[in-house]
């Protein structure tokens, strides 16, 4: 995969003229995007009214029901064959009286306590989660990479005993961009959901992460908000069995107490764990935890929105955005509605507001679907049933955008590719970029690992080339030292939490200016007929070809 810094050097040389152009000189002239749009509808759908809008709770009926009625009065028409839903089969599995998890057999007793040092769970729908004296093993970054000689679970049988696994690539640290996981940038072998996974492929009856603030990408109070409280899962034959019986997080002075009362040096074994060759190492000490499940089935809805194309009305390009949050939450200073206005009423505005101005626009040749998906905050579960259950064959599906989160601390001098130097994409956007009297920036934190972290991951996973773009941190008004300062307040104090919530006082230019990006390219596939590729040293590029040559 080419890191941002080669993508910058080979813009110079492989124009977007390398695909067939359309200007927006062709395509007409961009209609405006509507700041009374973005400001209305998100703060209709972060109001307390609508409860966090946590999937299958009542909220999720009001809020669907708006963004149906906001695309009606936009001009789209219904998306699934004359519904505007689409159903996404969920299990909410909730976990009662869950004991802490102790450690036993080493110097001394190590405990964590839920919530506080603790968040434990299970994929699997079952009443009741027992873990009893199960042997516990350090197994570094838990990642199993065989396509770049890395395994941490090489020479050790997990099967039935309890992993416990640090966040992020091994490779983190590494200032550049270079290295066995890209250096700084993470990889999708750094993020949890990946953890979890290979620990079940590896018949672990536990996995428990080691949370740790900067390597994580957030601090323990968006972990606890995140995994207290009902669960949902997608609902499919099976019952998700072939899973772990408990995936959890530890505060990272536990883990520190644990290997200390094991006879081992945390920070010692966490060095050992960042080179290649390193060995798991069991500690010796045995693991119990325990919890019951309050199980309940239940359909959410993704919103599915058209605008149908002309000549090529079969073929698509793609805007989605999440309407969920977290709903309910551990209360902060009296206030327990995680209202994300932010993440991500912002993006379902940005949606309705392109889908206005595509609409005044006229019919493209091809179609335009605009796609609010739920279930991204439990592990983009809509996006991932969509993806899985197309409405559209994604073999015709051009290419898209995904919208998590508007810029509301105003215009920002660069737009960053978030996870730069994998599609076609790219190449297409820099000239827009350039219209809006901006340059493209590298990632400021591309150890966080954004680009799998929200929905557009569940299209590519699945070979769609989709886009993510957003403001970076040099702004107009303030510079760079405004801009990640707004970024750091909004991770610390508003992210995942019930101060997520609309502002007045909020600056929409960076918004619209980020819209403009967002639609410009949606509109020129759309006008277009160019099938944008992925890089060929990207890792989605095999099943895009190979979907694409059955399409044709």
């Amino acid at each position: 995969m080419r890191s941002s810094a080669s993508l910058l050097l080979l813009a110079a040389v492989l124009p977007a003229a390398m695909l067939p152009s359309v200007t927006l000189a062709q395509t007409g002239a961009r209609p405006a995007i509507s700041i009374e749009t973005l400001k209305t509808v998100t703060q209709t759908l972060s109001s307390d009214a609508y409860e966090g809008r946590a999937p299958t709770t009542p909220a999720e009926d009001k809020t669907t029901g708006y963004i149906v009625e906001r695309f009606k009065q936009a001009g789209l028409q219904p998306g699934n064959k004359g519904s505007w839903y689409q159903d996404v089969p969920l299990v909410e599995i909730s976990a009662n009286d869950v004991t802490p998890l102790t450690f036993t057999g080493g110097k001394t007793p190590v405990s964590a306590a839920y919530r506080r040092d603790l968040v434990i769970a299970t994929y699997r729908v079952t009443p009741k989660v027992a873990i009893k004296d199960s042997d516990v093993v350090f197994v570094g970054y838990g990642v199993n990479a065989p396509e770049r000689g890395w395994n941490d679970y090489a020479g050790v049988d997990v099967k039935g005993k309890t992993v416990v696994i640090l966040i992020n690539d091994p490779d983190w640290q590494t200032a550049g961009l270079q290295g066995d996981f890209g250096g700084r940038a993470m990889t999708y072998y750094g993020r949890w959901t990946y953890k979890f996974e290979e620990a079940a492929r590896q018949g672990a009856a536990a996995a428990i992460i080691v949370h740790d603030t900067e390597p994580a990408a957030y601090g323990w109070g968006v972990v606890q908000s995140s995994w207290t409280g009902p669960q949902l899962e997608q609902d499919t034959p099976g019952n998700h069995m072939d899973q772990s019986q408990a995936i959890g997080w530890i505060q990272k002075p536990v883990a520190q107490a644990l290997f200390a009362s094991a006879g081992k040096d945390f920070a010692a074994l966490a060095k050992a764990a960042t080179v290649k060759g390193f060995k798991a190492v069991p500690l010796g000490v045995k693991a119990s935890v325990g919890f019951t499940n309050t199980i309940r089935r239940q359909a959410s809805k993704n919103v599915v929105g058209i605008l149908p194309g002309t000549s090529a009305p079969d073929e698509v390009v793609l805007y989605s955005g999440h309407w969920d949050h977290l709903g309910r939450c551990d209360a902060v200073k009296g206030d327990d509605i995680c209202n994300g206005a932010v993440d991500n009423a912002s993006g379902i505005a940005g949606l309705v507001a392109i889908a206005e101005a595509s609409a005044k626009a006229g019919a493209t040749r091809r179609s335009q679907v605009f796609l609010a998906v739920t279930g991204e905050e439990s592990g983009l579960l809509g996006s991932k049933f969509y993806a899985e259950n197309p409405v559209y064959p994604l073999a015709r599906t051009v290419g898209g955008v995904n919208m998590d989160g508007l810029n509301v601390v105003g215009k920002a001098k660069d737009f960053v590719l978030v996870g730069a130097g994998k599609s076609e994409l790219e190449d297409l956007v820099k000239p827009i970029v350039a219209s809006e009297g901006r340059v493209i920036g590298l990632e400021p934190t591309p150890e966080k690992g954004y680009y799998y972290r929200s929905d557009h991951f569940s299209m590519a996973k699945l070979g769609v080339p989709m886009l993510y773009g957003e403001s970076g941190d040099d702004l107009v008004v303030g510079g760079t030292a405004a801009g990640r300062a707004a970024a750091e307040d909004y991770t610390v104090n508003r992210y995942h939490k019930p101060q997520d919530e609309y502002d007045a006082t909020w600056k929409w230019d960076g918004a619209v200016s980020d819209l403009n990006i967002y639609y410009a390219l949606g509109h020129r596939l759309a006008a277009g007929t160019a099938w944008p590729n992925w890089y060929a040293d990207a890792e989605f590029r095999q099943i895009r070809d190979q979907s694409r040559a059955g399409a044709k």
